[in-house]
């Protein structure tokens, strides 16, 4: 059964549907902002290993799952939380909303992004890119860094996806204010770059699906967005292209965690070790081109395309920490007091 998140009406509704009776199978539900794409494939050969289990999935942002599963804590309707930046997944550890559990595949990923007392471990890296619509921007006019998209030849032309909702453009706001403050001791100087971007920000949408309908349209032809989709859009043939910023970009821990009261924990527990498998890893690699977190896959198995992304990007450093205790109140400040202001 799939559902898209629509808004929090819609997946009210949804969620109705998915406590009623099936066809005998074990229900399993995941949150999730993967996207379509990625959650119908994962879907269909997660089921295919356990025909005994019926994925159910609810696609939104990073921040509307938070919401989502703090507001059901007293009665939790998901069983997986699948997807989003650690910082995201430090609030749900903080506010009691993510149950220990360590998969099978571990010891295989980087530490650094796993969670306490394991609450969560990633799946994914996801880089942040530059992009645009190529058949109208030649690539050698394209914006190459950060800074470039504050050039006046982009005002008006520039689509953000709504920030407050989502991890990938919150992990960028955070990159500029984190710099902000090495840089001056404080965030005021990046408050005012994000302000200069609004100035040049044609309109914020309010999920991927639009950012890309508006982009090839052409109502905008410059986005910051995530590689995965970038790279899914492409395969469709859409003309869009991408720069990795020169001076860095940030690259996420993509996680996952079992939600505190899972009503199917079991499993929930066999699709969390199911993401994480190598089997899982690279068939995510290959047809919806996640950036595997695990560091054993085979070379001979890994798709070219990963290996070029790694040689070809600069990791900027990013203090997650800081993010995940100061994010939520940076967010709420741009929201009230740099949106809408730029102009």
């Amino acid at each position: 059964m799939r559902v898209s998140g629509a808004g929090l009406a819609l997946a009210a509704c949804a969620l109705g549907l998915l406590g009623c009776g099936g066809d005998g199978r074990t229900p399993v539900v995941i949150y999730s902002p993967h996207g379509r794409d990625q959650l119908v494939l994962m879907e269909r050969d997660f089921e295919s290993l356990h025909p005994d289990i019926d994925v159910r999935w609810l696609d939104m942002g990073s921040q509307e799952i938070l919401d989502r599963v703090r507001f059901e804590r007293v009665n939790p309707q998901a069983d997986v939380w699948f997807g989003g930046p650690t910082t995201i997944f430090d609030r749900g550890v903080a506010d009691s909303l993510i149950a220990p559990y360590r998969p099978a595949w571990a010891d295989h990923v980087d530490p650094e992004g796993s969670g306490p007392d394991d609450l969560y471990f990633p799946v994914y890296r996801t880089p942040a890119v530059i992009a645009y619509n190529s058949s109208v921007v030649p690539d050698s006019e394209a914006p190459a860094d950060w800074d470039d998209v504050l050039h006046p030849r982009w005002r008006d032309k520039i689509l953000i996806r709504d920030p407050v909702a989502s991890g990938t453009m919150r992990a960028i706001w955070g990159l500029i204010l984190e710099r902000s403050i090495e840089e001056t001791g404080d965030t005021a100087r990046g408050m005012a770059w994000l302000r200069r971007l609004d100035g040049q920000t044609r309109a914020y949408t309010l999920n991927p699906a639009i950012l890309e309908e508006k982009l090839v349209r052409r109502e905008g032809l410059v986005t910051l967005w995530d590689l995965p989709d970038l790279l899914i859009w492409q395969h469709k043939g859409i003309p869009f292209r991408y720069t990795f910023p020169r001076s860095g970009t940030v690259v996420i821990d993509d996680a996952v965690a079992l939600v505190r009261g899972a009503r199917h924990a079991a499993a929930a527990r066999l699709f969390i070790d199911y993401v994480g498998s190598s089997h899982a890893q690279l068939l995510a690699a290959r047809e919806v081109y996640r950036l595997p977190a695990r560091a054993d896959l085979p070379a001979d198995s890994v798709p070219a395309w990963v290996a070029e992304v790694e040689r070809s990007m600069v990791v900027a450093h990013v203090d997650w920490g800081l993010l995940a205790r100061e994010g939520a109140a940076w967010m709420s400040y741009w929201d009230r007091h740099v949106r809408n202001t730029g102009r």
